[in-house]
């Protein structure tokens, strides 16, 4: 049958559900289009032909903000999905899908259904939220994203902990829940790939994607927005199925089997969709499973780093006045901590952490110090070893000369990473 042929032959749509559509078709379209324009960007050449949209939202979100909310909405790179810039970003996107669907309304006014281009709607949120949940899932399969609590986490007290660090820490200290929550979200995303096994993937997706906005929301975890539309991406996928799925299981009433018309009528076009997306299935999971390992490589190579260990400060002089070491002077400096690479933590009296990103040279003997909320912080510090085991900084730091003696000392056997696994346990070892 032709493509024209089906149309006539679909049932009529209302016009709400036209109007619906053609704005959750814009919108998806929208949001998902920096996921499928990134895997573009592979292709040599072709981010000079995107570039420009890519450019285009740094220029508009910031516009809406300032002249319709009175807010800064700046993009800047932290690591939150949860920014000012983002909740205004979606903002236009809403925009921008209604105003398309007027346009398309009024354009397209004799249409009473789309039945193909929903279709296509369809494998275009299966792809997206495959790459999508691929990527978490790899992240999980080799857990980089979790890594083993760091040193200053386990010195640091449960109380000054955020959320979000707690969650971090209790993800981290178990690397086979890591892994099984990466797998069920690696394997949703590739069973949302392929036709026959999407409704599966989806409710696959579902289930783990609402584990991870709960989380997201009960631990203030910065990717709620993010988080939230992959799951009505999920449920979206799944929801022509639902009232099937309640007959199967809760009704207890006979399913007859579905009518699902393949997108390609040709069987060699079929053919070759199937081998494009056994394909890309395979080289993307091994792309992203080799950015996870490196990432993983990045915390777990302790080796290349030679100051790693806790230190204790025997010593302090802040602007040339010594500070000793009282138990009530907060601000006093307790331990430097070197765990990963680019790292350098400083413990309080107070149990507080002062965390920076690091950029050691070992040749020159400097630590250069950023910090991730304030991209214009820099600050650096000379280090000596004058013997084993002794170190010594100096330099400036938040606008105060400093110097410090330290000492390297035995790494305590913390239980989170001592207890391991028993079969037997006469009495819970909760500490």
């Amino acid at each position: 049958m032709e493509e024209g042929s089906r149309e006539a032959a679909a049932p009529e749509w209302g016009p709400v559900k036209r109007i619906l559509f053609r704005c959750g078709f814009s919108y998806l379209v929208l949001y998902l289009l920096t996921s499928f324009l990134g895997l573009v960007g592979f292709i040599p050449g072709a981010y000079v032909l995107m570039g420009w949209y890519f450019q285009l939202w740094p220029r508009i979100v910031p516009w809406v903000g300032r002249h319709l909310f009175g807010v800064t909405a700046a993009p800047h790179p932290t690591g939150s999905g949860d920014t000012m810039y983002g909740w205004v970003q979606i903002f236009c996107y809403l925009v921008s899908a209604v105003l398309a669907a007027l346009v398309w309304t009024v354009l397209d006014r004799k249409r009473k259904s789309y039945p193909r281009l929903y279709q296509w709607l369809r494998v275009y949120v299966r792809l997206g939220l495959g790459m999508t949940m691929i990527s978490y899932g790899a992240f999980k399969v080799i857990p980089s994203q979790f890594p083993q609590p760091s040193l200053d986490r386990l010195l640091q007290s449960f109380g000054d902990s955020s959320p979000m660090g707690i969650l971090w820490t209790f993800m981290g200290a178990s690397a086979p829940y890591t892994i099984f929550a990466g797998l069920a979200e690696f394997a949703g995303g590739a069973l949302l790939l392929f036709r026959r096994t999407m409704r599966l993937g989806a409710l696959v997706c579902i289930a783990a994607m609402t584990n991870v906005v709960l989380l997201n929301f009960c631990y203030d975890v910065p990717v709620k927005q993010y988080s939230s539309h992959l799951l009505a991406m999920a449920v979206f996928l799944a929801a022509p199925d639902l009232r099937r799925l309640a007959d199967l299981l809760v009704f207890q009433r006979a399913v007859p089997a579905l009518a699902d018309p393949p997108l390609f009528q040709r069987r060699w076009m079929r053919r070759a969709a199937l081998a494009l997306e056994a394909v890309f299935l395979l080289a993307y999971s091994a792309y992203m499973l080799n950015v996870s390992y490196e990432q993983y490589r990045e915390y777990h190579d302790v080796a290349s780093l030679p100051l790693h260990g806790i230190w204790a400060v025997d010593e302090l002089a802040v602007d040339g006045q010594d500070r000793p070491l009282v138990v009530t002077d907060d601000s006093r400096w307790r331990y430097v901590v070197f765990d990963y690479s680019n790292l350098f933590s400083i413990l309080l009296m107070n149990n507080s952490r002062q965390r920076y990103f690091l950029a050691l040279d070992a040749g020159k003997r400097t630590l250069a110090l950023t910090r991730r909320d304030d991209p214009a912080w820099k600050a650096s510090l000379s280090y000596q070893q004058p013997a084993p085991g002794r170190l010594t900084l100096e330099g400036a730091l938040d606008g105060k000369k400093v110097r410090a003696s330290l000492h390297r000392i035995d790494e305590p056997r913390f239980p989170l990473h001592t207890r391991g696994f028993h079969w037997v346990s006469e009495y819970p070892f909760n500490h």
